[in-house]
């Protein structure tokens, strides 16, 4: 992984071991409300805090979340927010690597930044944190209003890169509501909710072994992917998906001008011996098993709308 380097580094990269541990003193007339809630407030050098606190919190910390300064050269009342980029990294290091010792396993961090310190801020959390840590850089409009630029282009992003403590990271996801699940339709009476979606994905030129026939177990016809496109599945996947209409199996149906003709290009150079999922049986007994399907309802992953009537042939339904 590339890292970066600056003027400062080396120490930079261990002052975070060489900080002396300090102790917090309590100021009971700054106090207010319940002493034992576990909440506090630490005034001082943040750095010297963090190593402070290390002895309460290490690894057991979950969220994070830091404001550092975006180095816009401009002077505020408590600090010089105009620094070179040598030295902010400088200050940077070391408490990023405070706090990750903080997190929790399940824990992650969200720090703050302008476009000024974006690209540095990258390097250094990918070097500290990992790189499959790296969870998102989270882009938000901090302005909606028109504004002139001295730069004639308007700065009106801002970002929030995100980290985990490990690489499979994942946020809690807050529960459904019914006024979420309102844009769903249950027609089959399903254990999950799903909405409509398209099982074809763009570049069938690309992908020549995901396109392939699929043949509709209440007509027969053989679908194949709309121009320039592909199956979103492989052949393995579709055949268990359609097997829970009726009985289908891979076979080589001879169709490399069919395909061909999907992928945009020669029959010539199209991919040989790319099977079809088709019926097992015949289309009479097929389409009495998968009318029972039908029925029954909690249908399989694809589905034939309106049982199967040719004006809805080619339009499939998958679950969320």
């Amino acid at each position: 992984m590339p890292t970066l380097t600056w003027a400062g580094k080396e120490h930079a990269t261990t002052e975070a071991n060489s900080v002396p541990y300090r102790l917090l003193e309590r100021d009971e007339s700054l106090c207010y409300g319940d002493a034992t809630a576990g909440n506090i407030i630490v005034q001082g050098d943040n750095l010297a805090a963090l190593k402070a606190l290390m002895p309460y919190y290490r690894g057991r910390v979950r969220c994070i979340y830091i404001d550092p300064p975006y180095n816009t050269h401009s002077a505020f009342e408590h600090y010089d927010d105009s620094v070179e980029h040598s030295t902010w990294l400088s200050l940077m290091y070391p408490r990023l690597e405070l706090l990750r010792e903080m997190l929790s396993e399940d824990g992650s961090i969200w720090i703050s930044i302008d476009d000024r310190e974006y690209a540095n801020l990258k390097c250094i959390g990918d070097e500290i944190f990992g790189l499959d840590c790296f969870v998102s850089n989270i882009s938000w409009q901090r302005t909606y209003s028109t504004r002139n630029d001295s730069k004639g282009i308007v700065n009106e992003v801002e970002h929030i890169l995100v980290y985990g403590k490990k690489p499979d990271w994942q946020p809690n996801k807050l529960p459904r509501t019914a006024e979420m699940d309102k844009i769903y339709k249950n027609p089959d009476n399903d254990v999950e909710r799903w909405t409509s979606g398209d099982p074809c994905a763009a570049g069938g030129a690309d992908h020549q072994g995901m396109v392939y026939a699929i043949q509709h177990p209440f007509t027969g016809k053989m679908l194949y992917p709309s121009r320039d496109a592909h199956w979103r599945y492989k052949q393995e996947d579709v055949l268990e998906i359609m097997c829970g209409w009726c009985e289908y199996e891979l076979r080589d149906l001879n169709d490399a001008d069919r395909r061909a003709e999907v992928c945009g290009i020669s029959p010539d150079t199209v991919r040989q011996n790319v099977q079809g999922v088709v019926l097992s049986h015949s289309l009479e007994e097929s389409k009495q098993k998968a009318r029972a399907i039908y029925d029954r309802g909690q249908w399989p992953r694809f589905f034939f709308t309106k049982m199967g009537r040719e004006e809805y042939v080619e339009k499939h339904i998958y679950k969320m």
